[in-house]
């Protein structure tokens, strides 16, 4: 059983999270490094260049890479200490296994693979091939994905793999498919320079992507228009020409007005619309009652301010619209994202220089991770498990017979469901913290506390891999070469700069060991992380997400590829649909009829609060990194819960005071912090710490139909003021949370 051996309290005194912070005059041989690594920055999807100087197989500091076209040297809060994970005290050196009452103990390589291999044996031979399931993450690298897609699919023989872009980018991908038929952001970031009018909605870009901010602020200095849509006012916001603070999970009804304003006045683009797009008049009918009026009663933005934002976008001659995570972590989130592309298509704005369209991927490889086959539906290239012809084709690649390649399977928070009607015994995670980042996390937990066996791929004891039998000391980053692509669709490489402390391996010899010890050693007979890139090469040719013409000396020539890049001797593609020839079936690319629809959960007089949850500045995703590194939690050193001054005053609450927030499906308790930055009827808690103080006690489980993301921004819930202020948050420890 995968239950805790020991307390909370004596598993993060053995393993942590311990605060890591640099020597105050800088490690040992920062300023005579044996080599400077010219590699990426290890979190979100922007992809920075950065410079790991690295002396004797330790990496002491870095450097900016001012030549790297993205970021030109720049660098956001989590770049500048993202060395400090390598040879942090937490880190794991060598396999641990579960012992009871004694917590986790050192065991051989050897015996920790013959558990591991005999317990997955022993469940599949019991409980059939598909009741042992993997968890994966896009943080890995391309070779990764592609490696865990293979390795889950031939050598576990099981349909049940999923990863954590099911958080993340499933809502964006599922409708850039619909609309496009590829899912990629239609241009490289550049192209914002010359917009006339940029529109980010659902993306705190100034603290989570803050390197981006310098291609809108090159906008705005040739003086483009900003609307920003979101219900605080994020820091982006606050130099925004129009702000809308729309309310949570009335997105669409917004895009819908929108698109029903340009209709009604004419900004649209007919030649464009007629000859290129389908779907137009659907569309439009959904929309046809969307009035301004409507809309404001709706979202709660003042009529006038939704009429001021479409008369900007629809007169624009070039434009740019983002979106993140604000719009797709809703049971509708794809209705959203197609709701944002119809307003795209209605006026004509892509495929030209300077007007895109983008998804920005949250995590490292955000957007390679989700291309290769890590997925419970997709095969490498972005390929359909469920098509015939993809299948055929990947088999033939994997040297497989078609019949014995698993179908679809059950995506990450389907999984947990599984887990708990005893369907699924068995579990491998890699780079992937569900008992913080899925939501119900009470609900996870227990699910974890029910498994027959888990193992963890992993190089810090992060707060699912507690739950584990045997544990495995995976690999950093830069200790592994590879490739990783951007939010920009930018292929680039990622270089190995030390390898791994003590008795840890790479995460590419642990799943090739398992695999050979579970008997299909000859379908994984790779050398080296250039040899698996070359067989994703392969494996993607011909799919949407085409990468045969890349090669790693391509790469490392020009800085980064755009994909797709069919031949070697194709440039690349920075900006898509130039030739107005989508991907889907008829060739145009697809108006989607978006109707509003009532979140999952709603507001009502025992409930009568909205709750969203996002980022900060500081921090990353579950914090298995960034929870262990000091200055970045002394930037942001626990969640508080935001509350607009008018709210506090109607619940008698006062700055710092805690105050116990209550949803359907847990509580938590929480300083206050009293801001005018936020919608009056919402609140808003931050989601990177775990335990008692994790935002996912609070979140609902509710799946969009079609992406299975879950609805992380919208839930109801209670306040209750504690009569009690919070102490000092340094005392608070919420980095280490139980």
């Amino acid at each position: 059983m995968a239950k805790l051996p020991v307390s909370i309290e004596k598993i993060i005194d053995d393993f942590g999270p311990h605060l890591n912070y640099a020597p105050v005059d800088g490690y040992a041989g920062r300023d005579e490094p044996d080599e400077v690594v010219k590699t990426h920055c290890c979190f979100c999807g922007m992809q920075c260049g950065i410079q790991l100087m690295v002396k004797e197989n330790k990496v002491v500091g870095f450097e900016p890479w001012m030549e790297f076209p993205f970021n030109e040297g720049r660098l956001c809060p989590k770049g500048v200490q993202r060395y400090l994970q390598n040879n942090h005290p937490d880190r794991l050196l060598h396999p641990i296994e579960r012992v009871e009452g004694k917590g986790f103990e050192k065991v051989s390589w050897d015996d920790a693979m013959d558990k591991t291999v005999s317990e997955i044996k022993r469940i599949q031979e019991k409980y059939g091939k598909h009741a042992f399931s993997m968890l994966s993450g896009v943080s890995l690298t391309n070779e990764k994905s592609y490696l865990v897609g293979k390795f889950a699919r031939v050598a576990l023989k099981t349909r049940n793999l999923d990863y954590n872009g099911r958080l993340c980018m499933v809502s964006a991908g599922a409708g850039n498919k619909k609309a496009f038929g590829l899912d990629r952001a239609s241009n490289n970031y550049s192209d914002l320079e010359y917009a006339e009018v940029i529109i980010v909605t659902g993306a705190n870009i100034s603290e989570t992507f803050p390197t981006l901010t310098h291609w809108i602020w090159k906008a705005r200095d040739r003086g483009a228009k900003l609307i920003v849509i979101d219900p605080r006012m994020i820091p982006l916001a606050r130099t925004a020409d129009i702000h809308l603070d729309v309310k949570p999970g009335t997105d669409s009804a917004l895009y819908g007005a929108m698109l029903k304003y340009l209709v009604d006045h004419d900004m649209l683009d007919h030649d464009f619309i007629d000859n290129y797009t389908s779907g137009f008049q659907e569309t439009i009918d959904a929309v046809k009652d969307y009035t301004l009026e409507w809309a404001e009663e709706v979202t709660g933005i003042d009529k006038e301010k939704i009429k001021a934002a479409a008369e900007l976008w629809g007169k624009a001659k070039t434009s740019f619209l983002l979106h993140a995570r604000g719009i797709e972590h809703h049971s509708k989130g794809v209705d959203n994202v197609v709701g944002c592309i119809n307003l795209v298509l209605a006026t004509g704005r892509i495929g030209k220089p300077y007007c895109g369209y983008g998804t920005i991927t949250g995590q490292g490889n955000g957007q390679g991770g989700r291309e290769h086959g890590h997925k419970c539906d997709q095969l490498p290239g972005n390929r359909d498990i469920e098509n015939p012809e993809h299948r055929k084709y990947i088999s033939e690649v994997w040297g497989i017979d078609e019949k014995d390649l698993p179908g679809k399977g059950l995506t990450a928070y389907e999984i947990i469901e599984a887990i708990h009607r005893d369907e699924i015994k068995g579990l491998i995670s890699i780079c992937f913290n569900p008992l913080v980042s899925l939501p119900n996390n009470n609900y996870v937990r227990s699910a974890l506390e029910k498994l027959e066996f888990y193992v963890c791929i992993d190089f810090f004891l992060n707060e699912t891999a507690r739950h584990a039998d045997i544990v495995l000391a995976g690999s950093l980053q830069e200790e592994e070469e590879g490739t990783t692509t951007s939010a920009e669709g930018r292929v680039i490489r990622i270089r190995q700069a030390v390898t791994p402390p003590g008795e840890a391996r790479t995460d590419t010899s642990i799943l090739l060991e398992i695999a050979e010890r579970l008997g299909e050693k000859d379908k994984f007979t790779y050398n080296n992380s250039e040899e698996i890139f070359n067989e994703l090469r392969v494996a993607s040719k011909g799919g949407t997400a085409d990468y045969f013409g890349i090669t790693y000396k391509k790469v490392e020539d020009n800085m980064g590829v755009f994909w797709p890049c069919p031949t070697e001797d194709h440039p690349g593609t920075p900006r898509l649909w130039e030739d107005k020839k989508f991907k889907t079936p008829d060739g145009k690319a697809h108006f989607n009829p978006a109707p509003y629809k009532l979140p999952g959960e709603v507001t009502d007089d025992e409930y009568p609060i909205t709750l969203t949850t996002g980022r900060v500045v500081s921090q990353y995703l579950s914090g298995t990194q960034t929870r262990r590194i000091g200055k970045l939690v002394d930037q942001f050193p626990e969640p508080m819960v935001e509350i607009h001054p008018e709210m506090a005053t109607k619940y008698n609450i006062k700055q710092r005071e805690l105050v116990r927030v209550v949803t359907r499906r847990g509580e938590g308790i929480f300083p206050a912090n009293i801001v005018e930055t936020i919608r009056k009827d919402t609140v808003f808690i931050p989601y990177h710490w775990p335990g008692h103080k994790s935002a996912n006690q609070l979140t609902p489980g509710t799946l969009d139909p079609i992406s299975k993301i879950p609805e992380f921004k919208v839930c109801a819930c209670q306040l209750f003021p504690q009569g009690a202020i919070a102490p000092p948050a340094k005392e608070s420890e919420a980095y280490a949370s139980v």
